[in-house]
């Protein structure tokens, strides 16, 4: 991926939530629109395991999407819907976590698991517990560690913009388990960390875009 393309996604992102929430009627819609044109060029410009890894994504984050919030309840979006942004806006997060990480130094991504920790700690935020301890252990045993660290940060800016626009909130209390949880949970990220180790057991051995990523961990 370019830096154009890049640029576009992170404008895309913040952006997007927010034509979302204040664009009226035609916000979501025009989003959808957008988000999906995007997707649907991207998928089209790849080719081979690299198209695979798109639509691998994109499965993927939309049966997590449905496990998460429709079915567990972990958040609720403002319409009581799932946008239809939302699948293939997480692959838009994947393909820019995976041009970062090759380009932002390992001293500064060494900084997240303390970090993730601290914040963990001040917040008073159960749920973040068990997330942090999945987010190490991607970090600690998977084949990536920068893309998750990377992930990690990027995942959390996108949570804070969306949830303090209204975009989606996530419940005070974990359905089922009473746990206390902030909005958003400080460790919200995991969750993209593990979205991406599905994805690399997918199609790591032969995609091209994700072979820099691989590198840069060796």
């Amino acid at each position: 991926m370019n830096r154009s393309l890049a640029t576009v996604i992170a404008l895309t992102i913040p952006l997007g939530l927010a034509l979302d929430q204040w664009g009226g009627r035609f916000g979501q819609p025009l989003v959808n629109l957008w988000v999906v044109a995007l997707f649907g060029w991207m998928l089209w410009r790849e080719a081979g395991m690299d198209r695979l890894t798109m639509l691998a994504c994109l499965l993927i984050a939309g049966l997590g999407e449905c496990v998460l919030a429709l079915l567990w309840g972990l958040y609720d979006y403002r319409q009581s819907n799932l946008p239809l942004f939302v699948p293939p806006g997480h692959v838009l997060l994947f393909w820019l976590g995976v041009y970062l990480s090759t380009r932002i130094p390992a001293s500064w991504l060494a900084c997240v698991p303390p970090l993730a920790s601290v914040a963990v700690a001040l917040g008073h935020d159960t749920l973040s517990l068990p997330l942090l301890a999945l987010y190490l252990l991607c970090w600690r045993f998977g084949p990536t560690p920068r893309l998750y660290s990377t992930m990690f940060v990027l995942a959390l800016a996108m949570e804070l913009w969306g949830t303090a626009l209204g975009n989606w909130a996530w419940r005070a209390t974990v359905p089922g388990l009473g746990w206390p949880a902030a909005n958003p949970p400080l460790a919200a990220g995991a969750f993209y960390c593990a979205l991406d180790l599905l994805v690399l057991g997918v199609v790591r051995k032969r995609s091209a875009v994700l072979q820099p990523a691989l590198e840069a961990n060796r």
